[in-house]
């Protein structure tokens, strides 16, 4: 079988020190003339491997679409995007599906699980669709560590919000990625089930040595991270080790209070920035 993308190929890094993925110079445009957004401007930075990072910011800031950029779901107007040691602008859209496929997890505010199929047949969809099987000691790793053992069989409509959401995040674990994209992943949670599903992600970092990425707003959800990136009109503004929900709601509130979430593109907004 040919390989779908590219082999990493980073000068003067083994695919142990590089980055789990890194933007550099990344911006992003949407529209042009009078409606012209800059949604991202000249982003660099860097995801190390098996860290849990949040990225916040005030809404419009850029924080979804830092994401779906490095995730290769939105493409850039210039920069680089690298997962490993793959660029991202050098793939084609079939390559760029099965890298997602393979080297990307995903865990979405609204679950997306299909009705039709039991929460194990949801969880091992992505290596399905990949051609591969899921390997039995992997598999039972990740649903003990979400906690699923007693409900694989229940189809998304027999299970509680918090159920549903251990679903996708076993899901995206499954296919050991490269890393795990979470964006807003405790939006449609109540606290408890919100907590409990961040416990799963800090413990994949520390007990399974994921790479978590994180876009959120809520000052409590990136306490558990081990850092968290601050963006503000498209550009990063701060940079946070050991992030406590009280420093991290602190730079929040500057933040709004210095009116840093207004864009500065000649649209004057964000749009869609996220």
């Amino acid at each position: 079988m040919p390989q779908p993308f590219p082999s990493p190929a980073s000068p003067g890094s083994s695919p142990l020190t590089e980055p789990a993925a890194r933007a550099t110079d990344l911006t992003k445009v949407y529209g042009r003339g009078e409606t012209r957004v800059t949604a991202l401007d000249a982003v660099s930075v860097e995801f190390a491997r098996g860290r849990f990072t949040a990225v916040m910011g005030p809404s419009g800031s850029g924080k979804s679409t830092l994401m779906h950029c490095m995730a290769g779901l939105d493409p850039l107007t210039s920069g680089s995007a690298r997962i490993g040691g793959t660029e991202l602008s050098s793939l084609s859209e079939r390559q760029l599906t099965a890298l997602r496929r393979e080297k990307v997890g995903f865990v979405f505010q609204g679950f997306n699980l299909l009705p039709t199929l039991t929460a194990l047949e949801n969880i091992t969809l992505p290596l399905h669709l990949a051609g591969r099987k899921p390997e039995p000691a992997w598999l039972d790793t990740v649903v003990g560590a979400v906690g699923l053992g007693g409900r694989l069989g229940h189809r998304p409509a027999e299970l509680s919000g918090g159920q549903q959401q251990r679903v996708a995040v076993a899901r995206a674990l499954v296919s050991r990625p490269e890393i795990v994209f979470a964006d807003e992943p405790t939006g449609n949670l109540d606290s408890r089930s919100g907590a409990e599903l961040l416990g799963f992600l800090r413990d994949s970092v520390r007990e399974l040595g994921q790479t978590v990425v994180m876009v959120t707003h809520d000052p409590t959800a990136a306490a558990h991270a081990d850092r968290a990136v601050f963006l503000a009109d498209g550009r990063i503004v701060d940079d946070v080790h050991t992030p406590a929900a009280d420093t991290v709601l602190d730079r929040m509130l500057r933040f709004e209070a210095e009116g840093t979430s207004g864009g500065h593109g000649t649209a004057g907004g964000r749009g869609t920035a996220g």
